[in-house]
This record gives C-alpha cells, sequence and structure tokens, in this order.
C-alpha cells in the first residue's frame, strides 16, 4: 500500500516506519511493490475478480430506468531506457465502469434518500493496450450486477477503437456519447481563429456555438461550420478545416439535446479524472521515469486501490495472497 500511494524512497523512508516500525530500502519497496502488482494482472489477466458478487443500486435517468456506464481513456506515462536514459513514453489506458450520482434526486436509487448516495466506480489500468481492457472489465459489470441496469452508456473523448471494444465486450450500449467539453474545446479554438484570442468577439462567439451544440445538437452546429464566410479571414481557414473534419467524424455522438432530455451524462470528466488519480498522481511525479513491468504494475494497484470501497481488502484477503 505505502508504494502505492507514495514514491518509493518516501514509503521507506517515511510512510513504513512511522506506521509499522518497518525499515527497509527503497529498492525492496520497489521491487516488492511492482511484483505485487504483476501478480495481480496475470488474476486478472486470467478472469479473477474480488470479493462477493453484489448488485450496485443503478440510479435511473428520467424514464425510470437504471443506467450503468462504462468508459475509456488514455494518459501518457514516462519511461525510463537502459543507462537511466529517457525513453518514449507509454500510454496508460484507464477503463471503467461507475454508477454516477444524478443531480436531481427524483433519479436516485432510492429518491427517498436524505444524503447523496455515494460514488461508485470499478477502475482497470494498464499499457497493454485498450483491448486488454474488454474482457477484464466486463467481468467487473457483471460482479456488481451490469446485467440488470436496463441502459448502457458509453462516454469517449474521440479516440479510436472504443467502438470496437464495446461491440465487442458492451454490445448492450444504447449510446456512445462524446464529451461535450472536448467538442466544445473545438469550438472555442475555431472562435479564437476567426476572432483573435482574448477578444470578446471570440469569447461571445464560442459561447454562442456551445449552447446551439448542447441545446440543439452536433448536427445544427456543423451546418452552421460548414457555411462561413471566411474569405477576409485566411489564417482562421486551417482550424476551420480541422473543426469541421472533427465534427463530420464525431457528430453521430453529438445529440446532446435527445442526452440530455433523457437525463445522461454527457461529460467524460469522470474517467478523466480517473487518469489523474489512478496514473498521474503516483506515476507522473517531477523526475519519475519507469521501466514497462513497474508502471504496469503500479497501474493495476492504484486502479485496485481507487476502485469501490472493499475491492483492496477483498484481494488481500485471498488466501494465496497472504504470503
Amino acid at each position: 500500500m505505502a508504494g502505492t500511494l507514495d514514491s518509493f524512497a518516501t514509503a521507506a523512508e517515511k510512510i513504513l516506519p512511522r506506521l509499522a516500525g518497518l525499515r527497509l530500502s527503497e529498492s525492496t519497496v520497489e521491487r516488492t511493490t511492482e511484483a505485487v502488482g504483476q501478480k495481480l494482472g496475470q488474476e486478472l489477466a486470467a478472469g479473477v475478480v474480488f470479493g462477493p458478487a453484489r448488485d450496485w443500486a443503478w440510479h435511473t435517468d428520467v424514464e425510470g430506468k437504471r443506467c450503468a456506464y462504462v468508459a475509456i481513456d488514455a494518459t501518457g506515462v514516462p519511461q525510463q531506457g537502459p543507462d537511466g536514459a529517457a525513453a518514449e513514453g507509454r500510454m496508460a489506458t484507464v477503463g471503467m465502469i461507475y454508477n454516477p450520482v444524478p443531480e436531481d434526486p427524483i433519479q436516485w436509487a432510492d429518491p427517498m434518500a436524505k444524503r447523496r448516495p455515494p460514488w461508485q466506480a470499478r477502475y482497470l489500468a494498464t499499457l497493454a493496450g485498450q483491448a486488454t481492457l474488454g474482457e477484464p472489465l466486463r467481468r467487473q459489470g457483471a460482479q456488481i450486477g451490469m446485467d440488470r441496469a436496463e441502459r448502457w452508456i458509453a462516454l469517449c473523448d474521440a479516440g479510436s477503437g472504443l467502438e470496437d471494444l464495446l461491440e465487442v465486450n458492451f454490445g448492450r450500449v444504447e449510446a456512445v456519447i462524446l464529451d461535450f467539453y472536448h467538442a466544445s474545446e473545438h469550438l472555442a479554438d475555431l472562435a479564437k481563429a476567426v476572432h483573435g484570442a482574448g477578444t470578446e468577439a471570440a469569447t461571445s462567439c464560442h459561447q454562442g456555438w456551445a449552447h446551439r451544440l448542447k441545446h440543439e445538437g452536433g448536427q445544427v452546429v456543423l451546418e452552421e461550420l460548414r457555411g462561413l464566410d471566411l474569405a477576409a479571414r485566411p489564417q482562421a481557414q486551417e482550424t476551420w478545416r480541422e473543426t469541421v473534419v472533427y465534427f463530420t467524424n464525431q457528430v453521430h455522438r453529438m445529440d446532446y439535446p435527445a442526452y440530455r432530455a433523457k437525463g445522461w451524462a454527457i461529460g467524460s470528466g469522470p474517467v478523466e479524472a480517473a487518469c489523474k488519480t489512478v496514473v498521474g498522481q503516483r506515476l507522473k511525479g517531477a523526475g519519475m521515469r519507469w521501466g514497462e513491468p513497474g508502471s504496469e504494475g503500479v497501474c493495476r494497484l492504484r486502479a485496485l486501490f481507487l476502485s469501490e470501497k472493499g475491492q483492496w481488502d477483498a484481494y488481500w484477503s485471498r488466501p494465496r495472497n497472504v504470503a
């Protein structure tokens, strides 16, 4: 746990002596933590899940349908080459199944609850690519009763390959929603290119486009973009072209008025936050560089530790992991 939560040096020099009276070298903490993480990865790949199966109390949309969410995103991890040299970074993929709490208490699984229900999420993380997360993530969903949720919804940031993974492992996904804020950022870049960064005109233009996107949908905004007359603004032509291509490729994921009318989440904030907490906070510290086996193991451990309460203890309570 100490090596999972903080640097191996801090774990060896501060955390373990103070909490447990243990005095170990930094290399011992590193070696032990990474070995356990690799063992965890092997068990997950073999189909193991931890703890008893227990259905989550899935929250509902405005139509009263219980909804389960799935999302995948990636973040870079700095790597170390031979003789301590810096190497090209690797991408760590974080997958999650989660049960976001709606703002309207009427949509809570227990509408009469007097307190906001707890956040629920299961995380997995790996450097082996998102395709390898499909089956293990699906097994996590099965253990928490995802099959009993009436609707499956996916959030994405326009990355490639997600829909293929969903088709194979989450065939019941009803909608793959493009994160609204990613789309809005593209509109902000175009507004700056047209009117100048930092100008009131750029801010006003972006706000207008973003409002239309949220309330009228991607197709309406795309048609407006296609009709822009930029003859007098040649500096904006390339940004305009990139934005139109982006919207053309993603418009089928941008029916935000319909999503919002059903009470569905339209932001991928939870998985972006997961990339920061699961991976970034531990593996992207100042000056940190990793070998692939070590970073893979720590990613696995971080995902387990930050998943819903009980997952970490369930893993360590398994007899073969107690030694």
